[in-house]
């Protein structure tokens, strides 16, 4: 059974390891991949921007186990991985 809504919680691994809704994004994901060339990805605060960097991260690191059942499972070359490098501005240390 689903608990609560994930509010507060930016962590795709989190998300899909513990029994939360989530709506699936992951066809933005292909999208974004295959379309394109520089994106600046840019909404208010609390819309979710953490969550789909970490969607992406989990994506090039070829994490297949945390996409089971979302469309991307089907829809992305898990043989390959990327080097990802992660800058997290949300610690909130100057």
């Amino acid at each position: 059974m689903k608990k609560n809504l994930p509010i507060g919680i930016s962590s795709f691994v989190e998300i899909r390891s513990e029994p939360y809704y989530y709506v699936d994004k992951t066809p933005f994901v292909a999208k974004l991949v295959s379309e394109g060339k520089y994106y600046f990805l840019s909404r208010p605060r609390r819309f979710g921007k953490s969550l789909f960097m970490d969607t992406l991260k989990q994506a090039f690191l070829g994490r297949k186990e945390l996409f089971q059942g979302l469309y991307l499972e089907k829809n992305w070359d898990w043989s390959v991985k990327y080097p990802v490098i992660h800058i997290d501005f949300g610690g909130g240390v100057i």
